[in-house]
């Protein structure tokens, strides 16, 4: 009825079609108005659809301003499982207030997984491939550890295959989960290494058991990654000067970083590899390394690193208010530390390394206009000494750390 403060349902539905909804699930769908979803999921509820039924043809999200639009009808949204996990459900809530609306899930998924494999879903990690990179599955390849990924398609499986196989995760176990709850449903395995399935539903889901081959590509969870994981020119902070930087910066979730002078784009990457909600700009002015930093995310599983391809300070005008700031080349230009400063949302981190007296100087300028801390670093690394060896120090990074009130 229209003035109904819950006019709009958001329901979830399984392969089981009608059969598996409750009856608060039911009663929603067949006094809908207007029912909105995939082609597939007003097949599967076809049975109960009294109203128009309206197909969306593209993302999820495309959906919204025309259900936007009918608001104060019943309406009800088909979506696959539980509507609050990778689906519609999170969206909508960004638009409507609950007081109007009801979620109403069905299995997720994962859930109907770990039903079949005997996992405990809270041990595990959840992952979409459903219109994100499958870049962003190699920060998760950890020895031992256990996945859920949902497929985009009929291909994802072999991609995956292939991305471990390429990383040394070769033995990895792969279960390849089709149709789950319907009468399509069907779960092979298969070891990364010999993967040869065919004929794979486009609606699947594949659980990885990972296990690694000496020398495989891990991603450690600590900061300092050895340098030799990211290509560069020479323009890189190195693993330990990076770390005390990180340190210095002190992520946190969902925050935002700045990278200015990013090189090899290390320092953004590491950012973003501390916590999946954290975002990262990094700017540079060399196009060819601008060039090499998106190559470095990608390899290095943070596709999502937004690449600046300019000089700063005009680079930074227009891009969103960061939380942390790093300037690892060019804080000795004109207005470059002010313009970071000012951009800090309350409480935000800046961070400053300079290794030639020129940029040093204008570090000390700007403790004295900002305040904060300066160190200098010292790193001394082995190196051959004739026919002995010896301890040879690598040039002294100072570091200027300021928090903006």
């Amino acid at each position: 009825m229209r003035g109904d403060p819950a006019w709009l349902a958001i329901l979830g539905i399984g392969e089981d079609g009608v059969e598996g909804l409750s009856s608060p699930a039911r009663a929603a769908l067949a006094a809908a108005r207007a029912v909105f979803g995939g082609a597939r999921h007003l097949a599967l509820a076809a049975p109960l659809i009294q109203g128009e039924a309206i197909a969306w043809r593209e993302r999820l999200k495309t959906a919204i301003p025309a259900i936007l639009a009918r608001r104060g009808e019943p309406i009800a949204v088909l979506v696959s499982g539980d509507p609050s996990w990778f689906s519609l459900g999170s969206l909508l809530a960004e638009h409507v207030p609950m007081a109007e609306m009801r979620i109403i899930p069905a299995p997720s998924a994962f859930s109907l997984a770990c039903a079949r494999l005997g996992w405990p879903l809270q041990r595990l990690t959840t992952l979409s491939v459903c219109g994100r990179p499958l870049a962003a599955l190699i920060p998760h390849l950890q020895p031992g550890c256990r996945l859920l990924v949902l497929s985009a398609d009929e291909t994802t499986p072999g991609k995956i295959a292939a991305l471990l196989r390429a990383r040394g995760f070769g033995p990895s176990r792969m279960h390849v989960l089709e149709a789950l709850g319907g009468p399509r449903e069907r779960g092979r395995a298969v070891r990364a290494e010999e993967f040869a399935l065919a004929d794979i539903d486009p609606l699947n889901l594949v659980a990885l058991d990972l296990v690694a081959v000496p020398g495989a590509v891990v991603i450690p969870r600590a900061a300092g990654l050895a340098d030799d994981l990211f290509a560069h020119d020479g323009q890189i902070s190195k693993r330990e000067i990076r770390a005390l930087a990180l340190a210095a910066l002190a992520p946190r979730r969902g925050e935002r970083l700045w990278d200015i002078g990013a090189g090899a784009g290390s320092i953004a990457i590491e950012w973003l590899l501390a916590d999946p909600a954290n975002t990262a700009i990094a700017i540079e002015a060399e196009p060819a390394r601008a060039a090499r930093i998106r190559t470095n995310a990608e390899t290095l599983g943070v596709p999502g690193l937004e690449v600046v391809a300019g000089l700063a300070p005009a680079a930074l005008v227009g891009l969103p208010r960061p939380d942390a700031v790093f300037i690892g080349g060019g804080a000795r230009c004109e207005g470059v530390i002010a313009a970071a400063f000012a951009a800090l949302a309350p409480g935000g981190r800046l961070v400053a390394h300079a290794v030639a007296a020129e940029t040093e100087m204008a570090l000390i300028a700007a403790h004295a206009a900002f305040g904060g801390r300066m160190s200098r670093i010292g790193i001394e690394r082995l190196a051959p000494l004739g026919r002995l060896h010896g301890f040879r120090p690598a040039m002294t990074v100072t570091q200027w750390v300021a928090e903006k009130p």
